[in-house]
């Protein structure tokens, strides 16, 4: 932590500069850095990061506007000088021609004519003229000229959906910085603000020195540590399954749910009914790549439009996996302990009502947000703050900020009590309560920035939330509470649970603390940024490489015992978790995260295939098995009927697996390597993203979601039956062979 806040201070220190005026050599002024902050706050309302991207991150339909506005600079002015000087188009003169110009070009355009002391850029008259050209581009597009309509289909972006010819000329000037970040040096270097990102050969950004030698450092980095990993599990290979000393019963058969368990049943609705609703967005939002704006010849972008259906679906994602496991730590916290701290139900209960609000208020300030009804500030602490993962408003982060703070509250006088009676246990409850503690605490990054802060220093704190909050401190909670659920079942030995626990947690954020930097190589950041995070990102595929031996060791307890049959779809979970920590996170993810790879992959369609892969196959699946897991102990005695849930756990693995292989990932490479041999920003043009063959591969999506989809509805109508009895069967959960037959129930979920 002492290095990511030391090279954040240099972020700080180094981020691109908003200029106070624009103006050309001859002193028009073309904008001020008021219009550049106040044309971010534009972008942000209108969807930011989930309309087209910025530097890379953000979403996938439309171009990445950075990238985009360099490129069409570029052909404005060689075309501009090719016709003055040879009177025809820059793209039918000869080479040698060609290479003057560009020589040229690349010499006026990578020059950096920022003035520190006076704060003023100026730029050339020709450059000017392509600021005015590409602003009425994007005025076209942005609005309502009806020779752009094909254009706003291919890149899902309704009619008017900048409302305000102000607002139009500020999110311009906005897109003109951020171009301005990727093509100019540093002051006294060669290399731009965003490390020579985006690669067009045009303006001379390809990839640097120090990205190839830190990619080669990388894989040997990763070598390294598969290596020591491997030596370590081959000294610590015992069996860690005592099987003479399991329980003859289910340990948790007797466990009589206290009246705050018995209230978490609740949060276990809202998180299937938030789940299908998220499938039913992703669909949405994954049809409008081929229809633009409309669902079926219905336009529906008119009232929910792209930016908005990816909004949701990526924000509930979130919503959903977190309330799964938060209530997971509320029903657990009570049975550990042994005892029901008073008022208990009372905290559990408006804690629920709490996130309900926050769910819905965030929601609705979005789309006032996203239909232009907000102004600037309002739209900041009420609507769409435009960054990914960390969308909703100000005040619904403060009120969730707080909301996990109750929750944190009520874990720790739930688990208290453990403190003084079980004293074999103290040090995994500690973990237990020192993670709690740090979910609490870490997503008050997201509280770092400001309405108008630079975008380079929002994007820092912005993947400590990403990063570190969902998939560091979640991921330490969640192995956590997965080593409380065996040991209380009796299926491993408190010593051992725990050294496992703190061997997890050191491996994993030993790179994953550092590794937050690989999000951060082209984000307007120092190079010594790219060093530390592709180093340490590669240590953190290392545990995932041989995280066979997690499924091993789940697939073992699944089978050590009659009894543990009962909770055999809670621990299929977790070996699904095992699998797309591999192949999800590892595997893809690695693709990806090397310099010399992210340098031409950032912000493709290989970004979703880790993401879905890591996101839903990881904490998704986790989040499922802790919500199935809690499920079976507020009904503990009743034996589940198999067909329906295993038809939706395979369907929902299977499903998500054929959606990134048949059209995500191919997708993808085709953009590599459009990317590697065109550029950046033919890879996300429409013209290559609206070829018959990318068209194809997009519908061929349709296979793999639906699969996942009937998934889904499967899982939610299991979680219905339980209630209505028609998941359970008329019987109770017993022991060994030597116990009576047996007995006959009425199935029952308590609540």
């Amino acid at each position: 932590f002492a290095v990511l806040g030391y090279y954040g201070v240099e972020i700080y220190r180094e981020a691109p500069p908003v200029p106070e005026n624009v103006t050309t050599t001859e002193g028009t002024l073309l904008f001020t850095g008021q219009d550049v902050k106040d044309g971010q706050n534009v972008w942000q309302s209108m969807g930011g990061q989930e309309i087209g991207s910025i530097w890379g991150h953000g979403a996938y339909v439309a171009p990445d506007w950075s990238a985009d506005w360099l490129h069409r600079e570029a052909v404005f002015i060689l075309n501009s000088w090719s016709e003055q000087d040879f009177n025809k188009p820059f793209d039918q003169l000869d080479e040698e021609r060609k290479a003057m110009l560009t020589a040229r070009l690349q010499k006026q355009i990578r020059a950096n004519n920022y003035d520190k002391t006076t704060g003023e850029l100026t730029v050339s008259p020709v450059r000017a003229e392509a600021i005015t050209e590409i602003s009425k581009h994007y005025t076209s597009l942005f609005t309502d000229d009806p020779a752009y309509e094909e254009l706003r289909d291919n890149y899902a972006i309704p009619a008017n959906t900048i409302k305000d010819a102000e607002r139009m000329r500020k999110l311009n000037a906005f897109f003109f910085w951020t171009s301005w970040a990727c093509v100019t040096n540093r002051p006294g270097s060669e290399i731009t603000y965003t490390n020579n990102w985006p690669a067009d050969d045009l303006v001379g950004n390809k990839p640097t020195s120090s990205l190839i030698l830190w990619t080669g450092f990388s894989v040997i980095i990763l070598l390294a540590g598969i290596g020591l990993l491997a030596w370590y599990y081959a000294a610590n290979k015992d069996d860690e399954i005592d099987r003479a000393n399991l329980p003859k019963k289910d340990p948790l058969l007797g466990l009589q749910p206290t009246p705050s368990m018995k209230a978490t049943l609740k949060y276990f609705w809202v998180v299937t009914l938030l789940i299908v609703i998220q499938v039913i967005l992703g669909a949405t939002t994954a049809h409008y790549g081929v229809e633009g704006t409309a669902m079926y010849g219905f336009p529906l972008a008119d009232i929910l439009p792209y930016s908005l259906t990816r909004t949701y679906h990526v924000q509930m994602g979130i919503f959903w996996i977190a309330t799964s496991w938060l209530a997971t730590g509320l029903f657990i916290a009570p049975a550990v302990s042994g005892h029901e701290p008073k008022y208990q139900k009372l905290g559990v209960d408006v804690l629920f009502f709490c996130l309900l609000i926050i769910v819905a208020g965030s929601m609705i300030g979005q789309w006032y947000g996203v239909m232009q009804k907000l102004g600037f500030e309002t739209n900041f602490w009420f609507g769409h703050q435009g960054y990914e993962y960390v969308d909703l408003g100000r005040f619904w982060q403060i009120f969730l900020f707080a909301g996990l703070f109750i929750w944190l509250f009520l874990m720790v006088r739930g688990i208290w009590p453990a403190f003084q009676t079980q004293k074999e246990s103290r040090h995994l409850l500690g973990m237990f309560l020192i993670s709690s503690a740090a979910i609490a605490l870490f997503y008050g990054a997201g509280l770092m920035w400001g309405r108008q802060t630079n975008l380079a220093i929002a994007e820092y704190w912005r993947w400590w939330v990403v990063h570190l909050w969902v998939e560091g401190f979640f991921e330490v909670f969640a192995t956590v509470v997965i080593a409380f659920l065996f040991v209380r079942m009796g299926l491993l030995r408190v010593g051992i649970a725990t050294a496992t626990v703190l061997f997890s947690t050191i491996i994993f954020l030993f790179g994953g603390i550092i590794g937050t930097f690989h999000h951060l190589y082209f984000s307007g950041t120092p190079t010594a940024v790219l060093a530390l995070g592709a180093t340490f990102s590669a240590l953190e595929v290392v545990p995932l490489v041989l995280i066979g031996f997690e499924a091993y060791h789940n697939l073992t307890i699944s089978r050590a015992t009659k009894w543990i049959k009962a909770y055999k779809w809670p621990i299929y979970c977790f070996i699904a978790v095992a699998f797309w920590n591999l192949v999800g996170a590892g595997i893809f993810g690695f693709v990806i995260n090397p310099p010399i790879a992210l340098y031409y992959m950032q912000g493709l369609n290989t970004t979703p295939v880790h993401g879905h892969t890591a996101l839903f196959g990881v904490y998704g699946m986790l989040g499922i098995g802790l919500m199935l897991f809690a499920l079976k102990g507020l009904a503990s005695k009743n034996v589940w009927k198999d067909g329906t849930i295993k038809f939706a756990f395979w369907s929902i693995n299977i499903g998500l697996a054929l959606m990134v292989l048949i059209s995500v990932l191919p997708i993808g490479l085709a953009q590599t390597w459009a990317s590697v041999k065109y550029g950046f920003w033919y890879a996300r043009s429409a013209e290559f993203m609206q070829e018959p063959g990318m068209d194809t591969l997009r519908w061929l999506r349709v296979i793999g979601d639906t699969i996942f989809a009937v998934g889904v509805i499967a899982l939610g109508w299991f979680v219905i039956g339980l209630k209505t009895g028609s998941s359970v069967k008329g019987e109770i959960d017993l022991a060994d062979d030597d116990y009576p037959e047996v007995e006959k129930r009425e199935p029952v979920l308590q609540d």
